[in-house]
């Protein structure tokens, strides 16, 4: 009886991790490719603020390494990721007594062509677009440009990882 006890309890066990088989702490399911590649976003801005365009490109492949097992590729990838900035925009969002700006808002917007190998009916183009406000009084310059582009690109990726590779 004890080892009849024993067997239920491992067979219970075997059949729970296999069923979680095809899901990981990041939220990816079953991903069907083994290597990636982030084509360079070309910085098609109105207003351009020079080195962005590499900076994003690294962040994309950065959160992809980090949050995945896919091996990164300059060319042949499984999956593709290419796009360009179309807009960088700086906007009052506030305004004093005296008709200042009290807060400002920097915006990037990134369209973003996914394709899937290896399941075509995965590959999208869509825009995805963040915000990071700053006082009115400053200029998003130095360490406050720093500050606002690691938060916009922290939500960009995020937001573009979940599209292509969770499905959230």
């Amino acid at each position: 009886m004890n080892k009849l006890k024993h067997i239920s309890l491992l067979t219970i066990i075997v059949l729970t991790f296999n069923g979680c088989g095809y899901y990981n702490f990041t939220g990816t399911g079953q991903i069907d490719a083994k290597t990636f590649q982030v084509n360079y976003f070309q910085n098609n801005a109105d207003l351009v603020e020079p080195g962005i365009e590499l900076q994003f490109t690294r962040a994309l492949q950065d959160l992809i390494q980090n949050q995945t097992n896919l091996s990164l590729t300059n060319s042949g990838g499984d999956l593709v990721y290419e796009g360009e900035i179309v807009d960088y925009r700086i906007s009052p969002m506030t305004a004093t007594a005296d008709q200042r700006a009290a807060q400002n808002r920097l915006n990037i917007r990134i369209n973003v062509r996914f394709t899937n190998k290896n399941k075509e009916a995965d590959d999208f183009e869509k825009g995805f677009s963040f915000f990071y406000d700053f006082p009115g009084a400053e200029l998003p310059t130095g360490g406050q440009l720093t500050t606002a582009l690691d938060a916009i690109f922290e939500r960009i990726t995020q937001d573009i990882f979940n599209e292509s590779l969770a499905k959230w």
